[in-house]
């Protein structure tokens, strides 16, 4: 064994002993480390579960990698919603500067709230066959062509 072997698995022994629960191949590797003789077979033996135990430690940091990768993605996927659902907030409020019910320096209502509030909610009580609906969306998509010539 070499030196640099040699101190890997002192470092090891000494991570094992501090864990509360050792799996069995980790008890054994833990038992032979620490005999100062060994007979040809327990070396070789030795030396699997050194092997075993180099594996479980490269796949155990494949996990956390990919565990990290996938947290990553999810965390971009909720960003990229969120900007989504920001942008499509400020395009309402924009909708409501635009008719003049939110100033658009301040943000704040035009009016008082409550009786913007009460107003639009009114809105949406009624219900979408009424001939008003159409005649506000005429409305609408003559004040956003304009809009859209003015930019």
């Amino acid at each position: 064994m070499t030196d640099k072997q040699h101190q890997w698995l002192i470092n090891r022994l000494d991570y094992l002993r501090g864990l509360k629960s050792p799996s069995e191949q980790q008890r054994l590797l833990l038992l032979l480390g620490d005999k100062a003789t060994r007979t040809p077979q327990e070396s070789k033996t030795l030396t699997l579960l050194i092997n075993a135990e180099r594996s479980a430690i490269k796949a155990q940091e494949a996990r956390t990698k990919v565990t990290n990768l996938i947290q990553a993605e999810k965390r971009a996927a909720s960003k990229e919603k969120r900007k989504a659902r920001d942008h499509a907030l400020y395009q309402s409020a924009g909708l409501l500067i635009m008719a003049g019910l939110v100033d658009s320096q301040s943000g704040k209502p035009t009016d008082n709230a409550a009786a913007l509030l009460g107003a639009l909610s009114s809105l949406n009580d009624l219900p979408r066959d009424n001939p008003k609906w159409q005649e506000w969306k005429i409305k609408g998509e003559a004040l956003l062509e304009q809009k859209q010539v003015t930019d």
